[in-house]
């Protein structure tokens, strides 16, 4: 992209993006999970199971989830990261977390979880 240091432009394609985040976000429902050990670890935890019964991304009815990391906002369409996550499931990233270890999940990657959710 060539530089350009006229207000009017950059006004211009900021005002694009903001109306291209408004209509695929119109009427969709977003998960938001906040994530307080993702700075320090690098990694997200996506629960899938809980006391035995799918929960998290395998329940999740949203259309989009959006992780809140202190003042980041990664937003990922669900579909998205059930593709992440599915291989994942069954590896040495699947692990016990949750209340007392009753739920199961996957760490995630936030490098592999931003690279994905271009």
């Amino acid at each position: 992209m060539k530089y350009n240091s006229n207000f009017k432009y950059d006004l211009k394609v900021g005002q694009v993006a903001e109306q291209e985040l408004g209509e695929m976000l119109e009427n969709k429902t977003i998960e938001v999970k906040r994530d307080l050990m993702a700075k320090v670890t690098g990694n997200l935890f996506i629960e899938f199971e809980s006391r035995g019964k799918p929960s998290g991304i395998d329940k999740s009815e949203a259309d989009y989830w959006c992780f809140a990391l202190e003042t980041v906002f990664i937003l990922i369409s669900s579909e998205n990261l059930k593709a992440l996550v599915e291989p994942l499931k069954g590896t040495d990233r699947e692990k016990r977390g949750g209340d007392n270890n009753t739920s199961v999940g996957v760490l995630l990657k936030l490098t592999d979880l931003i690279q994905h959710s271009k």
